[in-house]
């Protein structure tokens, strides 16, 4: 798990990761879908749907799957409406997790996510249960190895970045959550490869430190939500 507290297990068997794959590709078709719906279907004018679109074509979703998510978002398929729900709570150890969810089903996926908690040792709790731990900030994944140039970070600088961590095969980037879009496009104009640029929830400061069978708890917990369908994203101050 990353310091910025994305949760995201990697699959090791093929089939595993197949799966993986699938899931993922609906999720990002979701969220194409959901911004179209708000935004209207026109990246030109609607930077939400721009920046799923690119988020999608990153991860090499087929541009057809693209396309058929904008028309669903805008009524030209199914009219089956799909809204974004956040749920929080905690995990055992008084971990603090929130979820976000894309459903066409509101009480299918209530039911799921308490069921899901509670046969892991977790509690959910209402809106603001937890997310006063979290601070919303923008986030810009660059696919590079090794640390930026001093001309790439001072650009990244300049536009407004909070933070600049180096990790496996990525640069991440950290910044306002009403600046990340600028973020994006000075790190292109830089000569950059943006992998991802959107918004994640960041803990404030480190969670609870646990081991043996309370973070195997915590964990089993955590990937059982990041497998569920309807999640879009898994947030935790887990250290």
């Amino acid at each position: 798990m990353s310091k910025h507290s994305h949760w995201a297990k990697v699959k090791r068997s093929k089939g595993a990761a197949d799966v993986k794959k699938a899931a993922a590709f609906t999720r990002l078709a979701r969220n194409i879908t959901v911004a179209a719906r708000e935004g209207g279907g026109d990246p030109n004018f609607n930077f939400k749907l721009r920046t799923a679109i690119d988020n999608a074509l990153a991860e090499n979703i087929p541009k057809e799957n693209v396309e058929r998510a904008i028309k669903k978002g805008v009524g030209g398929e199914d009219g089956t409406a799909i809204e974004t729900i956040m749920y929080e709570g905690y995990a055992l150890g008084g971990v603090a997790v929130m979820v976000e969810v894309l459903t066409d089903n509101r009480n299918r996926t209530s039911s799921t996510m308490k069921h899901i908690f509670s046969v892991h040792g977790g509690n959910m709790g209402g809106a603001g249960a937890v997310q006063w731990v979290f601070d919303k900030k923008g986030i810009i994944r660059i696919a590079k190895d090794g640390t930026l140039t001093e001309a790439e970070e001072m650009a990244l600088i300049e536009a407004g970045a909070e933070d600049i961590e180096a990790a496996e095969g990525e640069v991440v980037v950290t910044t306002g959550p009403d600046v990340f879009l600028k973020m994006k496009r000075a790190a292109e104009n830089a000569g950059l490869k943006v992998a991802y640029a959107g918004t994640e929830w960041q803990p404030k400061e480190d969670g609870p430190s646990l081991e043996g069978e309370a973070l195997e708890k915590a964990e089993a917990l955590l990937e059982a939500l990041d497998e569920d369908e309807d999640v879009n994203e898994v947030y935790t101050n887990l250290q």
